[in-house]
């Protein structure tokens, strides 16, 4: 992975500035309308088929799916203008849209959709998370503008996979490395999107420009700068200085921040609706932590109400239900796990775990009652969510230890399962709630791994499978049903907080909107007046 990183990173450079700072357009005397957000980490490779360190929002602006999901989970077509699905739910047909070119005027057609879908199935194993994925047969490029493709079983969430922002979104032919296979690399981004990348700096800038090819609405802005800000308190110096123009994210400042700059009444401030469920996952593998009373204990040993309130200063909801029941198929009953220290004593002491005279963490057999939480250490809410919990447990005898992580770290270990407890998010639309229950069952993406050792793991993933194949409506949702019901009572994964995204603008910034995709971006309806 060191190695692609690598190479990506020196194709782009070929584009940097000399100076190494985006090029001015006053000093080039032209009269554009450019808009500077920041970003915590580093765009990554430009490559439509790869994930971390690759950013989403950043692909989502070069690169398009075949499909669009759009407010209130409606499917819409993008790339394609339509589609067929057999009877049995084996075969999509998609007619593609006629006069698409790629940002280098080389056409997109059924050629291109088949050799990008080549690629991505040569490491199909890394996309196996995605359902579809796991069950495509075949594809064929029927002819010029008809792209057909065959499952080995039918699956429901088809459609809704193929408008996630990777892997299935489609690369140029100029791109493509002389083997084909994406994964070693791209030679350069060439999409079919309404942005260009036109300067890049490793860490530190990315600017993209209007792709004057694009197909559908030209942006309204000429150019749009990412510049790459890791601290979110450097990020809200850099705006109050007049260098940004815009603050958009998850997380990317602190909410007290926020606040501030909201009462300041100097700026524009909005949040979106929920988009996620953040989580805390219990790995099970974990000697102490398969003990369901144990994890039970944890859940009732700390005040997630008052966390929330304090940590998002109310701007997160306290989540008791694994997925907001805005999404289909969740909207099930649920008893919450209330916070009660006393209750959780009582379960440690069932548990084995007392707590000797004279000291301050509980022991089992001789050994104490020690556990580790990773976090992300540039996300502004995590950590402060991590030092709430270790002082909370405390109080009942269980020494937590909190590491701060980069991101990669933090999913490699996720992945390797490697880990006591970890923040996890899910990931929102388009991709729950089916998205969730697989990688529930799919071992390798940290979840499943993860749950191990509940009772009825074999069962619960038999659940998963069934609804995921299931064409019967009603059966289907008794199965999510009684999939979130096993999940909430293992109390392996605990809801904590309903997610939303914040901006802040300057009053001069007009089209600000959030995507119903949650990885997508809103960036080309943004508008600025000198």
């Amino acid at each position: 992975m060191t190695a692609i990183i690598l190479f990506i990173s020196t194709a782009l450079l070929g584009c940097t500035s000399q100076e190494g700072a985006p090029a001015s357009d006053e000093q080039a005397g032209e009269a554009k309308k450019t808009i500077t957000i920041s970003w915590p980490r580093d765009i990554g490779p430009m490559n439509p088929h790869v994930y971390n360190p690759s950013q989403l929002i950043a692909q989502s602006m070069i690169y398009e799916p075949l499909v669009n999901y759009t407010e209130g989970g409606k499917l819409e077509p993008h790339l394609a203008e339509s589609w067929t699905i057999s009877p049995d739910g084996k075969e999509y047909t998609f007619k593609l849209r006629q006069n698409v070119t790629f940002s280098d005027g080389t056409p997109f057609n059924a050629a291109i959709v088949k050799k990008n879908f080549d690629s991505i199935m040569m490491h199909a194993d890394n996309h196996s998370w995605l359902g579809f994925i796991g069950v495509l047969d075949k594809t064929a490029a029927v002819d010029e503008s008809t792209f057909k493709m065959t499952l080995k079983q039918p699956y429901y969430p088809t459609l809704q996979e193929l408008s996630v922002v990777r892997p299935v979104r489609f690369l140029g032919e100029a791109g493509f490395p002389d083997d084909g296979d994406t994964a070693k690399g791209v030679k350069q981004p060439v999409g079919t999107g309404p942005w260009m990348l036109s300067d890049y700096k490793t860490d530190e800038y990315a600017e993209f420009t209007r792709n004057p090819k694009y197909w559908g609405d030209q942006p309204k802005a000429d150019k749009l700068v990412i510049k790459i800000i890791p601290d979110g308190d450097t990020r809200v110096l850099a705006f109050e200085k007049g260098d940004l123009d815009l603050i958009y994210g998850e997380g990317v400042i602190s909410l007290d921040a926020y606040k501030q700059l909201e009462a300041s009444g100097d700026y524009e401030t909005r949040l979106s609706e929920p988009v996620a469920t953040r989580q805390l996952v219990l790995n099970t593998t974990n000697e102490a932590l398969s003990d369901l009373k144990v994890r039970l204990a944890l859940q009732h040993g700390f005040n997630k109400q008052a966390m929330v309130d304090g940590v998002t200063s109310g701007f997160e909801e306290k989540a008791d239900n694994l997925l907001s029941t805005n999404f289909p198929y969740t909207d099930i009953s649920i008893k919450p796990v209330g916070y009660d220290v006393e209750q959780a004593k009582a379960y440690l002491d069932e548990a084995g775990w007392i707590l000797p005279a004279g000291k301050t963490v509980r022991e089992k057999d001789g050994k104490p009652l020690e556990l580790e939480l990773i976090y992300e250490k540039a996300e502004q809410i995590q950590k402060p969510m991590a030092e709430t919990l270790q002082a909370e447990w405390a109080a009942i005898g269980v020494k937590l230890n909190i590491t701060g992580l980069e991101l990669t770290e933090q999913i490699k270990r996720f992945r390797a399962n490697d880990f006591d407890l970890n923040f996890f998010s899910n990931y929102g639309a388009p991709y729950d709630p089916h998205s969730f229950i697989q990688i529930v069952a799919k071992k390798g993406f940290g979840i499943a791994d993860a749950l191990a050792n509940i009772p009825g793991k074999q069962e619960l993933d038999q659940q998963v499978h069934d609804a995921l194949l299931s064409t019967d409506e009603t059966k289907r949702q008794q199965l999510y049903g009684s999939i979130l019901t096993t999940l909430h009572e293992q109390a392996a994964i605990v809801p904590i907080s309903y997610v939303k995204k914040m901006v802040v603008y300057h009053k001069n910034v007009s089209g600000v909107e959030f995507p119903a995709n949650r990885d997508g971006n809103a960036f080309s309806s943004l508008d600025i007046q000198p």
